[in-house]
């Protein structure tokens, strides 16, 4: 029924804000239900129960990384491995800073702090491909294996370069922040690819 549908995406929307804030354990059904405006067996109802809800705002959130991978895999393909690994970032970047995309990553940096039963689905179906999908990359790069420690831990390197702009009160008192405006994001990705690069060659370059 339409009411149905409609309830279910209310407390699907409530849900993700609340535990974007909170996080899955400082959050009732209640009051999500109370934010939904629905009575408080509706996410029995709709989901099972919290953690059946939870899963399903991950789930959310684990469909929007694969969406990025896929499109940032597209960008590149076909392209030389270095400019294959400048259009990673550039749609990576582009994407993540996306000002609708906020409570996404608020709920997966809280699902890494504070792990849940719902952990697996986004290392396995958000995470993983991501991280072998940029070991290839950087193995092409490097004339390597992507399963080398020296390739995982470039990975780690271009992915933590990306995560220093996300916003957070700590990188805009030291400087790192700014508007995300295209330009501004087209200049962070610029600079985070050519410094990459020039890393990855650097590393590829030392004996094994």
């Amino acid at each position: 029924m339409k009411a149905d549908l409609e309830t279910r995406a209310r407390v699907l929307e409530a849900a993700e804000r609340l535990f974007a804030e909170r996080g899955f354990k400082r959050v009732t059904v209640r009051e999500i239900c109370r934010a939904a405006r629905a009575n408080v067996a509706a996410v029995n109802y709709h989901f099972g129960d919290k953690l059946g809800l939870y899963r399903e705002v991950l789930r959310g959130a684990v469909a929007a990384m694969c969406e990025t991978n896929e499109e940032a895999r597209k960008a590149g393909r076909g392209r030389a491995p270095d400019e294959e690994l400048r259009r990673f970032i550039g749609v990576f970047l582009h994407r993540v800073l996306n000002p609708g995309r906020g409570t996404i990553h608020q709920i997966i940096t809280r699902e890494m702090n504070d792990p849940t039963p719902a952990l697996d689905t986004l290392v396995e179906q958000g995470v993983r491909p991501r991280v072998e999908y940029l070991s290839g990359v950087i193995a092409r790069i490097i004339g390597g294996d992507p399963a080398e420690k020296r390739v995982l831990r470039c990975v780690a390197s271009v992915q933590s370069q990306v995560v220093a702009y996300f916003p957070n009160p700590i990188s805009k008192r030291l400087g790192f922040g700014f508007e995300p405006t295209p330009a501004q994001i087209e200049e962070a990705a610029e600079h985070i690819a050519t410094f990459s690069i020039a890393g990855v060659r650097a590393v590829g370059r030392r004996a094994v």
